[in-house]
């Protein structure tokens, strides 16, 4: 396990920065594809080559769409809508992507499966005068009712992440190229949100999905965070997680942070003031034999931080001392 990050963009100033906070290894953003609407294979290779000059090592790359935007912001939505021959077109150039990985070595690239986005509430007030993310279920407003999407139901979801699946896992075993997906943020209230509700907003939901066209290829960008937010009981429920995934070799990327609260109610809070006990996280990362990069994610925010280096670089620290506890012991 080694600390990581995928904040962009992957620059020589982005690169000295982590650097500087002791990051090595990263999840690397090449330049947007532009019309062609795929990366190349010189495109990945200059993303490769300037992290190689600052000694960073790419350890995977977040594809240039199906990211965590809501549909209704999303450009290229054709693969969660269902939409054909749009969605055949972007999974042909998801295919090429991971083709072109492979041809400059970079082992794993990561996605997500989203129609809702990151949902969340008014921010809170934290320490030091930061705000922390927050999630109130009950007081959430679905504006719009729908989403574009219309009404969705579960069964619809999972067959348009099945036809995925299908047509991408086989790409990844053919050039050993490992698929981390990350769950939904946060899982959908009793009866859903904007006509919808989120099937990897539950850990049954990510135990479903990891079995669909099984390979060793196929598995999860495992957000700490997000499943914490999933549970009624997170500390008490996060280590069975880790070891349920984590000892099937199903976990490809760790988000590390920290929540207060529970399912439907929650702060973002600082990694050393939330309910579970990362400690305990990491020994637990340690026991299933997880082997890759370990990252902060969604750091509270100060105005005197507008970037969030302040806010990250003391996530990289604690993460860093976690891990040299963790194999100390």
């Amino acid at each position: 396990m080694h600390v990581g990050c995928q904040r962009g963009p992957t620059s020589p100033s982005m690169l000295q920065y982590f650097k500087r906070n002791g990051v090595n290894h990263i999840c690397g953003h090449p330049p947007k594809p532009g019309e062609r609407g795929y990366w190349s294979v010189e495109d990945l290779q200059k993303t490769r080559d300037v992290c190689e000059e600052h000694g960073v090592s790419l350890d995977i790359v977040a594809l240039p769409f199906l990211s965590s935007s809501h549909i209704d912001r999303e450009k290229r939505g054709a693969i969660m809508l269902g939409q054909s021959p749009e969605r055949d077109r972007d999974i042909e150039h998801i295919q090429k992507m991971i083709a072109n990985c492979a041809a400059v070595g970079i082992p794993a690239v990561k996605y997500n499966m989203s129609l809702l986005g990151v949902l969340r509430t008014e921010r809170t007030p934290g320490r030091g005068g930061s705000t922390y993310s927050t999630w109130k279920a009950a007081e959430a407003v679905a504006d719009p009712p729908l989403t574009r999407a219309g009404k969705v139901s579960d069964d619809v979801i999972w067959e348009r992440i099945t036809y995925f699946l299908e047509r991408i896992i086989p790409v990844c075993e053919e050039y050993k190229i490992r698929a981390a997906c990350h769950p939904h943020d946060p899982g959908t209230p009793p009866g859903g949100f904007q006509g919808l509700n989120r099937v990897l907003g539950t850990v049954d939901g990510l135990k479903k999905f990891v079995t669909i066209n099984e390979s060793d290829y196929h598995g999860l960008n495992l957000c700490l965070g997000s499943t914490a937010e999933m549970l009624q009981d997170p500390a008490g429920e996060i280590v069975d997680v880790i070891h349920h995934f984590g000892e099937r070799k199903k976990i490809f990327n760790i988000h590390f942070r920290n929540i207060r609260g529970k399912r439907g109610d929650f702060q973002e809070v600082y990694p050393d003031e939330g309910d579970m006990d990362m400690l305990a996280l990491m020994q637990a990362l340690r026991d299933v034999g997880y082997e890759y990069m370990v990252m902060p994610d969604h750091v509270p925010k100060h105005p005197e931080d507008p970037g969030g280096h302040q806010g990250f670089a003391f996530s990289y620290g604690y993460i860093q001392g976690l891990l040299q506890a963790v194999k100390a012991s």
